[in-house]
C-alpha cells in the first residue's frame, strides 16, 4: 500500500470538467482534494490561467503505478504533448508529486519518474493546495511545505493563487 501526492492541472476546455473527470478516475483511491485555484501558466505565459488542484490518493499501486495511472488520466482527459512546447497549454496535466511506502517517502532520481517531483518545492500551484489538505507534509530533499511557501521565489507567487471553484 502506499500513498500519493498528485498535483492536477487544466488551462484548455472546461477546466473544471476536466479536473472533476480525473478525480472521478481516482475513485476508490482519494483520500483527499484540495480545493481548486486559478493560476497563471507557469514556464511559458502567452496561454490561458490554469484550475489547479492537488489530490492525496492511496492504494496498492507502486511509485511508477502512479505515474502510469496519471498518464491514464491524461490520456482519458484528451492531453497532447507538444514535443517543441514543454510547458504547452493542456487539457489536463496529472503530476506524481511524492510517495510514500508506509512512513517512508520515496525518493529516485530516473529520467522517467523523480520523486519528489523535481520542481514541486518551487511552485505556489502545488504547494497552496498541498498546504490546506496536508500542511504538514516534508517533501524529501526540501523541507516542511510550510518553509516552502516561505521560500522569496515561491513567497512571491503565492499572491497570484486564487481560489476557485469547488470540485467536490
Amino acid at each position: 500500500m502506499t500513498r500519493a501526492v498528485l498535483a492536477l492541472g487544466s488551462n484548455l476546455g472546461d477546466q473544471e470538467a476536466n479536473l472533476r473527470k480525473a478525480l472521478d478516475g481516482l475513485d476508490g483511491y482519494l483520500v483527499k482534494v484540495s480545493g481548486s485555484y486559478w493560476t497563471p501558466p507557469w514556464g511559458d505565459p502567452d496561454q490561458p490561467e490554469y484550475l489547479n488542484a492537488v489530490a492525496l490518493v492511496d492504494g496498492d499501486v507502486s511509485a511508477d503505478g502512479w505515474l502510469e495511472l496519471a498518464h491514464e488520466l491524461e490520456q482519458s482527459g484528451g492531453r497532447v504533448r507538444d514535443p517543441v512546447r514543454r510547458y504547452a497549454p493542456r487539457t489536463l496535466d496529472v503530476d506524481v508529486i511524492a510517495v510514500w511506502d508506509g512512513d517512508e517517502q520515496l525518493t529516485q532520481d530516473d529520467p522517467v519518474l523523480t520523486l519528489p517531483h523535481p520542481r514541486a518545492h518551487l511552485r505556489a500551484f502545488v504547494l497552496v493546495p498541498l498546504a490546506e489538505i496536508a500542511p504538514d507534509i516534508d517533501l524529501a530533499g526540501h523541507g516542511p511545505i510550510s518553509q516552502l511557501l516561505t521560500t522569496d521565489e515561491v513567497a512571491a507567487d503565492v499572491p497570484t493563487v486564487r481560489p476557485g471553484p469547488p470540485l467536490r
